[in-house]
């Protein structure tokens, strides 16, 4: 018998948590503490401690597959790449697009990139950051010249005063809320506001609930009780920020009293004063986000409202402050980073810069150019112009991606599927997505590649290699290689191996410029910026100066804005949407996870004791549950611990799909749907 230990880091939140794989004879079987980690120091959270359990699941795709007249066929890889070499060449490079994904390696969502803009010459390419934290990206780059988590993990545990507005942190990131029991311990405050009383709230002293939709208000509020009193941090903002005189002309508005924001979002005045007075007041206050946060239409509102409070109290560039946006996958950050955007590059150098853009072709060497410096789709819109303008967008290529479980209006994503002449989905299973394609590429998960991967707190840490993909299923970046090879560009992927992508990637991204595989591949790793060889990394941002040209903060008077779906006489009730500790996005993984998906097998909506009363709904009972765009029977959760005129639903389950109900109205900016406010109903199943 043949034991080892891999030490690699996990495929589910944006911790970037460390553990062992245990490979018994070539293959997973199972998970041990890896205590050498700073993030996570040997704990896991129940995803991370059963990360085995999918590896060698059964129905991983092992073949490609070609579709003829209908049904899957089994094909050669060489059948596979002829095909996509020969459909591909025939479109023109607008007619094309790809989607990244923030399941895969920096190294492939680079090479995606590459090869959509490169050897497809297609500008738009974009990833599922577009459904969970476009908006952040936009709004913090806005604020500080830098769209990303200013501080580190480990600092909120030096936090004297920690807020939670839309995130759920003890479910969702539990070795983050980990940090939070922790500043607790050494006597921080803890503030939480969330529709409903989840486990993170729990830990508050202060919490309170809300109407979902109602942040600026909130914020705001908060803003202008700190400033009637005196609290704001007068040093930081007269020195390093702009735009204060205007804010303060806002969030002093009477609008903003605590008396009537009481009335706009259900929390008690009294508890927004409170709220005011010890963030105002605290050594140090960290504010934590997630989805709460950015999947509104306004969501940049929102996001660049947190900033705004911070710079109000002096809480950037500081350890124990920040904006701390809490990224939702392993490597949404790194997607990012990687230029899988339709306006940028990697590190965020602008497409339509034409500096930044002969930087590239000149890097890259295509004998034929790259795309166009214009800047392309993104993700929503690409399905927006698939189902109102037919034939404009003919191909698609997408790895590692769901969108017919993860985009907001699951009929309309299936009907812009549907209008594509041909689509290629590379992935490790079988998913709804990769059931409407005509080509599927078995793709290799975490456990068998080498690469890295970029957390929410911007640290680039290692996967390893622990067993070889199943059957003829190849590494993602090969893959990415033999495409282009098969499309005639194979001198402009001479990879060898994921180190070879990666020392190129240092090359064109100043952000990462100083790191390479000798300097990561140790427990702490290094957070970017890390410009040189000899630099140390950036666990905190915006100390001394933020990352705009002129070094300021840009402060932004934001009014408050109702969601685009309110409820009314037909719908009357707020839904909202979110995960459970159990699972992970749109299930792929987790729900082949056994001991995970034995926990909690199925979905369920949240309602309120008395609106359940009100209805004639009893606990665990089948409903209906119904919004403009369509209906889902679902298992009624009644629950006093969700706020009356609110529902919730968990988004993993195919069978009874949040993201049938949820609105795809977009955020202007950052084009993120709004995921977290529509407006439905709820009635028995009278059939039954």
């Amino acid at each position: 018998m043949d034991l080892k230990y891999v030490q690699t880091t996990c495929p589910y939140c944006g911790t970037g948590c460390s553990f062992n794989l245990v490979v018994k004879d070539g293959k997973v079987v199972g998970t041990q503490p890896y205590k050498r980690s700073p993030v996570n120091e040997g704990k896991v959270c129940p995803k991370g401690t059963y990360a085995h359990e999918f590896v060698n699941s059964p129905d991983r795709l092992t073949k490609p597959l070609i579709k003829k007249d209908g049904k899957f066929v089994e094909a050669t890889w060489d059948e596979a790449y002829d095909l996509i070499a020969q459909k591909f060449k025939s479109y023109k490079p607008d007619e094309i697009a790809c989607l990244s994904s923030a399941r895969v390696s920096n190294e492939e969502n680079y090479l995606l990139m590459k090869l959509a803009r490169g050897v497809f010459k297609t500008r738009h390419v974009d990833h599922c950051a577009r459904l969970c934290h476009a908006s952040t990206v936009a709004g913090l780059a806005a604020s500080f010249g830098s769209g990303a988590m200013t501080n580190s993990i480990l600092d909120i545990a030096e936090s004297k005063c920690v807020f939670v507005i839309g995130s759920n942190t003890f479910e969702q990131h539990p070795l983050i809320g980990r940090k939070i029991v922790q500043a607790k311990l050494n006597g921080a405050k803890v503030i939480v506001f969330d529709p409903r009383y989840t486990p993170t709230a729990k830990q508050a002293d202060l919490y309170a609930s809300f109407y979902s939709g109602t942040d600026v208000a909130i914020l705001n509020c908060l803003m202008g009780e700190i400033i009637r009193n005196g609290w704001e941090d007068k040093e930081w903002v007269s020195k390093r920020a702009k735009g204060y005189e205007e804010l303060k002309a806002t969030v002093l508005k009477d609008d903003y009293l605590p008396e009537n924001v009481e009335k706009i979002s259900g929390i008690p005045a009294a508890d927004l004063k409170t709220a005011a007075e010890w963030i105002g007041n605290a050594e140090s206050t960290a504010l934590l986000y997630s989805m709460g946060i950015t999947q509104h239409t306004v969501g940049v509102d929102n996001v660049k409202s947190t900033a705004n409070l911070q710079m109000l109290t002096g809480n950037i560039g500081k350890r124990g402050g920040g904006v701390n946006a809490l990224r939702g996958q392993n490597n949404v950050q790194g997607a990012c980073d990687m230029g899988c955007l339709p306006v940028v590059f990697t590190g965020y150098q602008k497409v339509i810069d034409e500096a930044v853009h002969k930087k590239f072709a000149d890097a890259w060497g295509f004998p034929d150019g790259i795309c166009e410096p214009k800047n392309g789709y993104e993700v929503t819109v690409m399905f927006n112009v698939l189902t109102d303008n037919p034939g404009e967008l003919k191909a698609m290529y997408i790895m590692g991606e769901n969108p017919m479980l993860s985009d907001p209006d699951l009929t309309h994503a299936e009907h812009a599927l549907e209008q594509l002449e041909f689509l290629v989905v590379q992935d490790i299973f079988l998913t709804e997505t990769a059931q409407h394609a005509d080509v599927v590429l078995p793709a290799s998960c975490y456990a068998e590649k080498e690469g890295t991967q970029t957390s929410t707190e911007r640290r680039v840490q290692m996967w390893r290699t622990a067993q070889d993909p199943p059957g003829e299923a190849k590494v993602d970046w090969q893959i990415l290689c033999e495409v282009a090879a098969a499309m005639g560009y194979a001198a402009q992927f001479p990879y060898q191996s994921a180190e070879e992508i990666f020392n190129e990637i240092a090359k064109v991204t100043p952000s990462y410029a100083g790191m390479n595989y000798e300097r990561l591949n140790r427990p702490e790793a290094l957070h970017w910026p890390c410009p040189s060889v000899d630099h140390p990394g950036t666990p905190i941002l915006h100390i001394g100066k933020c990352s705009h040209p002129d070094g300021m903060g840009v402060m932004h008077p934001i009014e408050w804005k109702p969601p685009a779906e309110v409820p009314d006489a037909e719908y009357p009730y707020i839904l909202t949407t979110g995960r459970c500790i159990w699972h992970w996005h749109t299930g792929s993984m987790t729900r082949r996870s056994e001991t995970l998906d034995n926990e909690v097998p199925t979905g369920w909506i949240e309602i309120n004791t008395e609106d359940a009363k009100e209805l004639g709904i009893a606990n665990k009972e089948m409903v209906r549950a119904s919004s403009r765009r369509g209906s889902v029977e679902v298992e009624a959760k009644v629950t006093d611990e969700i706020k009356k005129g609110v529902m919730f639903m968990p988004f993993h389950f195919a069978e009874c799909a949040a993201n049938v109900l949820t609105n795809n109205a977009l955020d202007p900016i950052a084009k993120i749907p709004e995921f977290k406010a529509c407006a439905v109903k709820v009635e028995k199943i009278t059939e039954a």
